[in-house]
């Protein structure tokens, strides 16, 4: 079911259940304001007799109309449809109108009642005034027809009313709709090559946050299908070269005998071990980009850090370390993988770039909230205009080696947990600042 419909059930049900019974009240009001009225009337043309044919002129009424019994309309006014009777309190119809019923009407006492008379129901009022009795009586079938004429011509504006309070309802609900309707228009406009955020500004408060979400996502799905596309084109450009290499050695190896042999399978295996580098660092920083999970739920310290990441270094020997008395006191709030990978990217390029037998510092301390790791190599340093280029993917400088991904992978860690990498020429070399956060 649409929204809209939806809404149009609910509201103008409730419109409709609201309107009938509020209609129901105003007919029954209306219906009892009507015989009230009526009631009204015949009191009052009761009065209206008394004050005409009052107890002098009764007995001065001529033989004539004594021996008729009728009492002319126009002598009393009598409003159209209204019978009446003048009886003596004997029960003696002295005389009535034309219209009234032969039997007596008003035997019931004074005041308003109902009642039958020659075979028709009649509403009566009677009144007693210096020895006689007045009663005046509608036709309870008239009333009955002028107070269906009255609720029908009220009804009808009602019902227009109402039919037009639904159309009016279905407009407008489709009206304050029609912003989700142009915001759902736009997502279905959006595809792969465009990914475009929605202009949040056009759109009602209520439905700016809905549309930031969307935004956010589509960010997101943006990010990701460039990583994939980043992902695809470095592969494809990276690991050309190693394979192709590969190849052309297992071809000579295949060619030739003895030490030729041996030493293209040797470098046939360098190449396959510089592809397996390449692979697992362009995964690895797949995963960090693409925000996946590697919380092993177990915190390590910085210490910890430092020593895995130089577990596998073959010259972790010339790294010297200084660790701060307060660089352990709370443990890392970022996975020890990422962590461990990071360190170990930063020492693996500063080893690099440092000629053999030339330490490398390594430093640990905290500020604030923040454990601050930072690497010195004796390099010589990267030309000022080069600092921005070191972490972008596949950069190389010089005839270094490396993938070209370790400072892109180190620049991607800290950009997920909020830290920071800084990187500085010194008197000695390149420094490499990371800063982590702690576990609070």
């Amino acid at each position: 079911m649409s929204i809209r419909r939806g809404l149009m059930y609910r509201l103008g049900g409730s419109f409709l259940v609201l309107w009938l019974v509020s209609a129901a009240w105003m007919f029954s009001d209306l219906q009892k304001n009507i015989d009230r009225t009526l009631d009204e009337r015949l009191a009052a043309s009761a009065k209206l007799v008394v004050s005409m044919l009052g107890a002098s002129s009764l007995s001065a009424v001529d033989d004539g109309m004594r021996s008729s019994g009728i009492l002319p309309d126009e002598d009393v006014n009598l409003m159209a449809g209204m019978a009446c009777q003048v009886s003596s309190l004997k029960g003696e119809i002295l005389v009535r109108s034309h219209n009234s019923p032969s039997e007596r009407i008003g035997r019931m006492g004074e005041g308003y009642h109902t009642q039958v008379a020659d075979g028709v129901e009649w509403r009566t009022f009677t009144l007693e005034a210096d020895g006689v009795r007045i009663s005046t009586a509608d036709r309870i079938e008239q009333r009955a027809r002028l107070k269906y004429a009255i609720l029908e011509a009220a009804a009808v504006p009602v019902l227009v009313a109402l039919i037009g309070g639904l159309v009016v309802l279905w407009i407008c609900v489709g009206k304050g709709l029609g912003p989700l309707a142009r915001m759902s228009r736009a997502l279905l406009s959006r595809n792969a090559e465009h990914l475009d955020p929605l202009n949040v500004d056009e759109l009602p408060v209520e439905l700016r946050p809905l549309a930031a979400s969307q935004n956010e996502l589509l960010l997101r799905l943006s990010r990701a299908i460039e990583r994939e596309r980043r992902f695809t084109g470095d592969a494809a450009h990276e690991l050309r070269s190693p394979l192709t290499a590969i190849k052309t050695h297992i071809q000579v190896a295949r060619l030739t005998d003895g030490d030729v042999s041996r030493v293209a399978l040797g470098k046939a295996e360098k190449g396959a071990d510089r592809l397996h580098c390449i692979l697992e660092q362009l995964l690895l920083l797949a995963r960090v980009e693409g925000r996946l999970s590697f919380d092993d739920g177990v915190q390590a310290f910085p210490s910890e850090i430092i020593m895995q990441a130089l577990e596998d270094s073959e010259r972790s020997n010339i790294v010297k370390i200084k660790l701060h008395q307060d660089a352990d006191r709370y443990p890392l709030a970022v996975p020890s993988a990422l962590a461990t990978a990071a360190l170990r990217n930063l020492i693996d390029n500063a080893l690099r770039h440092t000629a053999p037998g030339t330490e490398v510092g390594l430093s640990v301390s905290v500020e604030g909230s923040m454990v601050l790791f930072c690497v010195q190599d004796k390099g010589g340093g990267i030309p000022e205009l080069q600092l921005n280029d070191v972490t972008r993917r596949f950069w190389h400088q010089g005839r270094a080696g490396g993938t070209g991904l370790g400072l892109a992978i180190v620049e991607a860690i800290v950009a997920r947990f909020n830290g920071e990498l800084k990187l500085r020429n010194s008197a000695e070399g390149l420094e490499a600042v990371m800063s982590l956060p702690l576990v609070p």
